[in-house]
């Protein structure tokens, strides 16, 4: 077979093993005399331009070819200077793994370009909003449902802050007497304004910031506020109507306390009373002791009884068959807005030595003791009745009262006249202490889960209504 030498030859090394060959007369024209290989034209083999390459010279003897450094060099012999390099052979796909080395590094940049791109638009997507605290409830809204901590801890302070992330939305929080309008700074482009509107004392507080957050407004130094109102317990809160973005205001939302009828779900909703904070009620961390010992008293009420009210009727049926000996009952003729230390200890040794918290209504349905009692593990007993005013079904929901609780399914036991009692407490002296403790994790865990329905609700109705606004939606 005729003996053909390949471009590979072009390495200088695998030509000189060829003149090797050749010198020993392996290859015609050599030592051995042996005739050399024809090609189909008849021409030795040897004087292919490809030998003349690797430095073999037509008569068979090795020449080891000279470079003219004036002459321009061809692709070949700068491939040849390239292997002479290192000592592996020739690799006739190393274009095509230096594309694909290009091609990867240019995907490698548009990769981390995109990603670039992502977190650029999901920055400018996320809000900033500051809570402007002026009324108790703002501090169950930060540290029970947002769970935000404030700084300084000391509670008589005048000027307490904090922030927090939760979803997309960097929350600040500024409460305190020092916080007066014009006097601080706003630092956010998005405000939601925690405000009294119980009664006309509260309302005219509550009006001047408004009217501040309007100029605000105005002068495009605000884009977007949203209200949640401690509201009136007989749900008269026509006042804020002209304020609303639904009536020609500038508020988008509002989260009101209290079966009001205006809840919508869209930019109306109901929002939780949660514990006394103004009476600097704590937040509480279940304990295993809390969850699992068993409790001296099945019930306790420690409240204010109203003249010709339902307390009062709560009373004369806990006296009988000497109910209020199983019971933690202490009474008093006068509200007191503000509590001692010490009756803040035995109101709080209360609930977590009793089983149920007795809460008849008040001037409104809904009341801290609800709250406070789940905080502890004992199971609120609710007088299930309207109470006089303007409260009731909305056209969302129509389980009024506490249709916010109920729609949560809270695992309350709810009565419609105490009356009833004697029999719900006979049904706890037959109970089994395992079965107590479950029914408190149970409350435990239906509040924990509740609060945190709360944050969500609250965070995504401020997303959907400011970043769609922005939107131009």
């Amino acid at each position: 077979m005729p003996l053909r030498l390949c471009w590979a030859c072009s390495n200088w090394r695998t030509g000189i093993k060829a003149c090797r060959a050749a010198q020993s007369g392996l290859i015609a024209g050599g030592e051995g005399g042996m005739p050399l290989p024809a090609t189909e034209e008849g021409q030795p083999a040897l004087q292919d331009p490809e030998a003349s390459q690797a430095g073999m010279h037509p008569d068979g003897v090795c020449h080891r070819r000279r470079i003219d450094s004036r002459m321009p060099r061809s692709r070949e012999p700068r491939l040849y200077e390239r292997s002479s390099l290192g000592n592996e052979e020739w690799n006739p796909w190393e274009g095509d793994e230096k594309n694909e080395q290009i091609a990867s590094q240019e995907r490698y940049e548009t990769n981390l370009q995109m990603l670039k791109n992502m977190k650029s638009q999901q920055e400018q997507t996320d809000l900033k909003v500051q809570i402007w605290g002026k009324a108790a409830i703002g501090l169950y809204l930060w540290q029970h449902i947002l769970e935000g901590l404030l700084e300084p801890a000391d509670v008589t302070a005048q000027w307490r802050e904090g922030s927090i992330k939760g979803g997309k939305t960097h929350f600040s929080f500024i409460t305190g007497p020092a916080i007066v309008p014009g006097y601080f700074s706003v630092e956010a482009d998005n405000v939601v304004l925690v405000l009294n509107g119980r009664e006309e004392a509260k309302i005219t507080y509550a009006t001047q910031w408004l009217h501040y957050a309007q100029t605000l407004i105005q002068t495009r130094k605000l884009r977007h506020v949203a209200i949640v109102l401690l509201g009136s317990e007989q749900c008269n809160n026509e006042w804020i109507h002209p304020y609303l973005k639904r009536h020609g205001g500038f508020v988008e939302l509002l989260f009101v306390v209290y079966d009001c009828t205006w809840v919508n779900e869209e930019d109306i909703f109901q929002w939780p009373l949660g514990v006394a904070t103004y009476r600097n009620f704590p937040m509480v961390e279940p304990n295993w002791s809390m969850l699992r010992s068993p409790r001296s008293y099945l019930c306790n009420f420690l409240g204010t009884l109203h003249k010709n009210s339902s307390r009062e009727n709560l009373m004369e049926v806990l006296k009988q068959d000497g109910l209020d000996k199983l019971c933690w009952i202490a009474a008093r003729e006068q509200w007191q807005p503000q509590e001692t230390n010490e009756s803040f200890r035995i109101y709080q040794d209360a609930l977590l030595q009793s089983d149920l918290t007795l809460c008849p209504v008040g001037v409104n349905t809904e009341c801290y003791r609800i709250y406070e009692a789940c905080s502890y593990g004992s199971v609120p007993v609710v007088e299930d009745v309207m109470t006089p005013g303007k409260c009731g079904n909305s056209s969302i929901y129509h389980s009024a009262p506490l249709q916010l609780l109920k729609t949560m399914g809270a695992p309350f036991i709810f009565i419609k006249n105490w009356e009833e009692l004697p029999a719900v407490l006979e049904k706890e002296k037959n109970m089994s202490l395992q079965e107590k403790i479950q029914r408190r994790k149970r409350l435990i865990e239906w509040y924990r889960h509740f609060k945190a329905q709360m944050r969500h609700k609250f965070i995504y109705s401020l997303e959907n209504s400011f970043l769609l606004n922005d939107k131009g939606g």
